[in-house]
């Protein structure tokens, strides 16, 4: 089936980053005249409008250019005015790796391998959104387990837990994936050594704490075992 030269003349109009003419536009598709080429512009903005769509077709500096609406603007300008993300610090790129390929996994755990305190950089950890309490230990205490949620996927461009690739990628893994300028410090996971499988997403959806309960505030008394 033929494509409509309503399609493709959309197609251009999205692809290019500058104003498109009509001379340009012909020279692409050649078996159409500019008559038509206009035509079939206004007709797609005819079909924006009747679909109440964000988008049209707006000639401005010597061409035509696919645009947002202008009564939308004041949205799109809170959305630039966001700050950008803030990234991670090494301890917190640390930490949050332990997590995503030791999960669940408890606070004390975790210190173990990394040798230090991690209450802080945990907190901060989920203050981003980036980890949360999955569930309780059977152990003495049943401490709090921790595990990553699905902005933590997000953040990197994943589509699940198995796609986090094995520890030698990391690095080059979080360099690529982060919004940031410049690379990410060398991670250094020691301890944290696993296939490149990762946990079963089932981890994300255990039963966390109670509303009242603070999430790195663990039980003072004995497990049932």
């Amino acid at each position: 089936m033929a494509l409509a030269l309503k399609a493709i003349v959309e197609a251009l109009l999205f692809a290019s980053d500058e104003p498109l003419p009509l001379h340009r536009l012909a020279a692409v598709l050649e078996e159409s005249s500019p008559d038509e080429l206009l035509s079939a512009i206004r007709e797609l903005n005819a079909g924006y409008a009747a679909a109440g769509a964000a988008l049209e077709a707006r000639e401005i500096g010597g061409g035509w250019q696919l645009l947002t609406r202008p009564e939308l603007d004041p949205w799109i300008v809170r959305l630039a005015a966001r700050p950008p993300r803030a990234r991670l610090s090494q301890p917190a790129l640390e930490t949050l790796a332990i997590v995503a390929y030791k999960q669940p996994v408890n606070r004390i755990e975790l210190e173990e391998i990394r040798g230090v305190n991690v209450e802080g950089v945990l907190r901060t950890l989920i203050e981003r959104d980036l980890v949360t309490v999955v569930g309780r230990d059977e152990g003495l205490g049943r401490p709090l387990l921790y595990g990553t949620t699905p902005a933590f996927l997000a953040y990197f461009g994943l589509t699940g837990i198995n796609d986090l690739p094995r520890l030698d990628e990391l690095e080059v893994f979080l360099a690529e994936r982060d919004t940031g300028t410049a690379a990410p410090p060398a991670l250094a996971v020691p301890g944290a050594a696993r296939d490149a499988g990762g946990p079963p997403d089932e981890f994300l959806h255990q039963e966390g704490p109670r509303p009242h309960e603070d999430p790195l505030q663990e039980a003072s008394g004995r497990g049932d075992g």
